[in-house]
C-alpha cells in the first residue's frame, strides 16, 4: 500500500510539473538579453559626459556636473518589440529609457504632429539624441512610465490628473522597479511593476535605437555622483 501511495504522489507531482511548464516557457519565450550582464562593449555613448560601467551584473550610470543629457545606445535599431528591464535610481536624479530614437551628424529641420493633430516643427541639432523616452521620475511629481519626446515635441503622455493616480503610485522610490515597454506599429504601451501606465498612439518614428539616459544635473553639486542602475534587460522582437 505504501508503495502504491508513493507512486501516486510521484505521478501527481510529475503531472503538476508538466502542466506548469508551458506557462513558465511562455513567460520567457522569444526574449533574449539586450545586455549580457558583463560588458557594454558595442554600445555607443552619445551626448554628455556622464559615465557608464558594469558592476555586479548591472549597468550603472553616474551623473557629472555641467554636462548635457547622456545616453548609452544600442548598436542597432529596433522597430516593433517588447522590452523588460529592472531599474533603480537615486531619488535626486531624473532618467529615462529611449526607444525608437535617432541621432544624426548634421542638424536638420523636422515637422511632426502632436497626438491631438496639431503640427509641431523644430530644428534638431547635430549629434543630439532625440525620440521617444519612457520617463524615470522619482520626484514627487511621479510621472514615471510617461512618454516624453526627447529634443522634439516634449510630453506626449504625461500622468497629470486623477485618472492616472494608480499609475503614479506604481513606481517605488529607492527600490528596484520592473519596466515593461511594448511598441507595435503606432502603439506604445508601458507598465511599471505590472501596473499599466502609458497607452499612446503615435506614428512619427517607426524604429530607432534603445538608450539608457543619465539626465544632466547642471551645476548642482548636491546631485553630483548620483546614479541610476539597470539590470535584466530582455527584449523580444515582434
Amino acid at each position: 500500500m505504501r508503495t502504491i501511495l508513493s507512486c501516486c504522489v510521484c505521478l501527481l507531482l510529475a503531472s503538476h510539473t508538466a502542466a506548469a511548464a508551458p506557462a513558465a516557457a511562455q513567460e520567457t519565450d522569444g526574449f533574449v538579453p539586450l545586455f549580457d550582464g558583463e560588458s557594454i562593449d558595442g554600445w555607443v555613448k552619445r551626448g554628455g559626459k556622464a559615465t557608464y560601467k558594469v558592476e555586479d551584473g548591472e549597468i550603472v550610470g553616474t551623473s557629472v556636473l555641467n554636462t548635457d543629457n547622456t545616453f548609452l545606445c544600442t548598436p542597432r535599431n529596433y522597430g516593433d518589440f517588447e522590452l523588460k528591464v529592472e531599474l533603480k535610481v537615486d531619488s535626486k536624479l531624473n532618467s529615462g529609457i529611449q526607444i525608437r530614437s535617432l541621432c544624426r551628424d548634421e542638424a536638420y529641420n523636422e515637422t511632426a504632429a502632436w497626438p491631438n493633430g496639431k503640427e509641431w516643427s523644430g530644428r534638431i541639432p547635430g549629434g543630439r539624441v532625440h525620440g521617444y523616452q519612457v520617463e524615470i521620475d522619482p520626484s514627487d511629481r511621479s510621472w514615471s512610465g510617461g512618454i516624453y519626446d526627447e529634443a522634439r515635441r516634449g510630453w506626449l503622455y504625461n500622468l497629470a490628473g486623477d485618472e492616472h493616480k494608480e499609475a503614479r503610485a506604481a513606481f517605488k522610490p529607492n527600490e528596484w522597479n520592473e519596466y515593461r515597454i511594448r511598441c507595435e506599429g503606432d502603439h506604445i504601451q508601458t507598465w511599471i511593476n505590472g501596473t499599466p501606465v502609458a497607452d499612446l498612439h503615435d506614428d512619427h518614428t517607426a524604429e530607432g535605437f534603445i538608450a539608457l539616459q543619465v539626465h544632466g544635473i547642471g551645476g548642482d553639486k548636491d546631485k553630483e555622483g548620483t546614479q541610476v542602475r539597470w539590470r535584466n534587460l530582455m527584449i523580444k522582437e515582434l
